[in-house]
């Protein structure tokens, strides 16, 4: 009775959402990308424990080539009830008949930011000119194989004018996260989306890059078509794009889309 009574109180402090779930627990097969992968370790849980489902999660990027990227995972056949991705990763899916249309929820917006190793000197990258300098005289740049890292390899350089300059130091780095690469010293500084940043330790947040050099990732999810549990996957998107969840997502670094 006790453990009956605990699952209602839980529910009663969480979004009206979660309370509509099923009351026939489901195994949820969730595929997530890194950039919403912290607020979503804080989230999923809470779900789990009003809802009385398990959550079974799947990590990987939102494209490319390795096993670990979500496309490539479902092209394999693996289960999914939900997908968090890049948006228009996502869109991509849902054109491809991967994800059912109409599913697709808006959760974040993501931007870039910068690290160095603890301790070392914080440079300039909040400023256009800071930033270009920062660049020019870092020893060696890091930065993501993700849609962050696409961008700062096909468009800032270019845009600060200084492909040709750093192109021989700078390296995109595939399925780890750049603060690791910085933190163990191999890079002096890298380039990430912030909530990917965040959660490395011995790695220094530094700032996010000026507005106007920005490239915002929107996050989002869906469910992919043929999914085993698609009321209970409803139920779990609703909870992460609520309005009462956004404290959480915000401090990972994300920004709300109800914001921006």
């Amino acid at each position: 009775m006790k453990a009956i009574l605990l699952k209602f109180c839980i529910a009663a402090l969480l979004p009206a959402t979660i309370a509509c779930a099923s009351v026939q627990a489901a195994e949820l097969h969730v595929m997530s990308s890194g950039g919403f992968t912290a607020a979503y370790k804080v989230l999923g849980p809470r779900f789990a424990a009003a809802t009385g489902n398990t959550l079974d999660t799947a990590l990987g990027p939102s494209m490319g080539k390795s096993p670990e990227a979500i496309p490539n995972r479902l092209e394999r056949g693996e289960p999914a009830d939900v997908v968090i991705m890049v948006g228009y990763a996502l869109d991509a899916l849902i054109k491809e008949g991967k994800v059912v249309p109409g599913s697709r929820v808006e959760l974040a917006d993501s931007r870039i930011g910068a690290v160095v190793r603890d301790g070392a000197p914080k440079p300039d990258v909040a400023s256009v000119d800071g930033l270009k300098q920062t660049l020019l005289h870092a020893k060696s740049i890091a930065y993501s194989d993700s849609a962050s890292g696409v961008y700062i390899e096909r468009e800032l350089f270019k845009r600060l004018g200084i492909e040709d300059q750093v192109k021989a130091k700078a390296k995109m780095i595939p399925k780890i996260p750049v603060a690791s690469v910085v933190a163990n010293g191999d890079y002096e500084v890298g380039f990430q989306q912030v909530s990917e940043l965040l959660p490395v330790k011995g790695a220094a947040f530094v700032g996010k890059i000026p507005e106007s050099m920005q490239s915002v990732t929107r996050y989002a999810a869906g469910i992919p078509v043929g999914a085993r549990h698609p009321n209970e996957a409803k139920a779990l998107l609703d909870y992460l794009a609520s309005p009462e969840v956004q404290p959480v997502v915000t401090s990972t670094g994300l920004d709300s889309v109800t914001t921006h």
